[in-house]
């Protein structure tokens, strides 16, 4: 039997963790493979851990007082809970914790140390001479994979892994519905923009909210749903959550705004939307844009990142030129004006989505890559 241990670094439940919770929920009841998640003791994360049945070792990234863990204090920690448990494989689920147990490789008895990479971001050598360490890497697309490589990831020990989306869970059910549950309070002639995600910059949500009050101009039945909380409590990151609402809130259309903070059921958000927009300023591989395409919602996104490899303008959603507002507003104006295309659209990104990106695909890619990794030893 395939022991994995899956470290996580945060106690939430964003895009990383829900990727990799929807392919365990999949492969926890495999006869062949266990699971043992190393998180965060509270918070959503452990909470659907427990649901899922998955034991938790309690491991802890930041103190109390949120200041992050001194690097050997928490090797150390880490040292003992993999000698305790005894895996054939440690699986980093963030970059992050894929740089530790690779800066750590030398010193965990596990015998393949894994890990994900689901960012696009600039690396240190040293960061990159730390996941060369890792036996092996699953990158979430293939422009997150040439950008790491770029930088000096080793090519022959990454691969290539999309996440996987519950087609069961997001899938089109009945608009009228889902917006009398959710938004009884609109007209049904309202047209409901969705934007999910964590509150800051590199999400884009303040190129929406102009964009959304430029269009309220001349549409005055224009709503906003923003989906997400703000994580972090950076000074800066604050400023940018109250600038999105003062943009509506000086010009006195706070009314078209609307925010349920961190939601369960975003599926059901999704049936109740007329048009996702994402925009982020960099993607690695959008898991919102696999849930609303699943959910045959129809899609304007940035083209960034991975996010090409998910839609192709035109033929399953309209890309957009991100960090513009101008061209975010035109993908918006474009969309409303022709729903029907807008459907068709729609129509075939569910049916790409239940081709290539379901989450029993992204299971058995997990589990080829978990069993057919061989511990290599440190690359220089």
């Amino acid at each position: 039997m395939l022991h994995v241990a899956v470290l996580f670094e945060f106690p939430t439940l964003y895009g990383g963790e829900q990727s990799m919770l929807a392919v365990l929920r999949l492969l926890r009841t495999n006869a062949n493979m266990r699971f043992t998640a190393i998180a965060p003791p509270a918070g959503r994360l452990n909470d659907r851990l427990q649901s899922l049945g998955i034991p938790a070792v309690p491991f802890t990234v930041r103190s109390r007082s949120g200041t992050r863990r001194e690097p050997s204090a928490l090797v150390s920690e880490l040292q003992s809970i993999v000698s305790a448990l005894r895996p054939d494989v440690l699986h980093a689920n963030s970059l992050s914790m894929s740089r530790m147990i690779g800066r750590a490789r030398s010193q965990l008895g596990a015998a393949c140390c894994t890990g994900h990479i689901r960012d696009i971001m600039k690396l240190s050598k040293q960061a990159v001479r730390d996941l060369n360490r890792l036996d092996c890497i699953a990158a979430v697309s293939k422009a997150t994979k040439r950008f790491h490589e770029a930088q000096g990831l080793h090519s022959d020990r990454t691969l290539v892994i999309y996440n996987g989306v519950d087609t069961q869970l997001f899938r089109r059910r009945s608009r009228t519905e889902a917006r009398n549950a959710l938004l009884p309070q609109l007209p049904a002639s309202a047209r409901v923009l969705l934007n999910v995600g964590q509150f800051c910059l590199r999400k884009g949500q303040l190129e929406l909210a102009h964009a959304v009050v430029q269009l309220l101009k001349s549409e005055e039945d224009i709503h906003l749903v923003l989906v997400g909380e703000r994580h972090s409590e950076k000074e800066e990151t604050v400023a940018y959550e109250r600038s999105i609402v003062d943009e509506f809130s000086t010009k006195g259309l706070l009314g078209h705004l609307h925010r349920p903070g961190f939601c369960q059921n975003v599926d059901q958000w999704m049936n109740a939307a007329d048009l996702l927009v994402h925009t982020a300023r960099q993607e690695p591989l959008g898991r919102v844009l696999l849930e609303a395409a699943a959910a045959q919602l129809p899609i304007v996104a940035t083209d960034v990142g991975g996010t090409s490899e998910i839609l192709q303008h035109q033929q399953t959603g309209l890309l957009v030129r991100g960090g513009s507002v101008d061209a975010l507003l035109n993908g918006l104006i474009a969309a409303l004006n022709d729903p029907w295309r807008c459907e068709s659209l729609a129509a075939a990104a569910a049916d790409r989505i239940r081709r290539e990106f379901a989450a029993q695909q992204a299971a058995v890619s997990m589990t080829t890559f978990w069993r057919t990794v061989q511990p290599v030893g440190p690359a220089q």
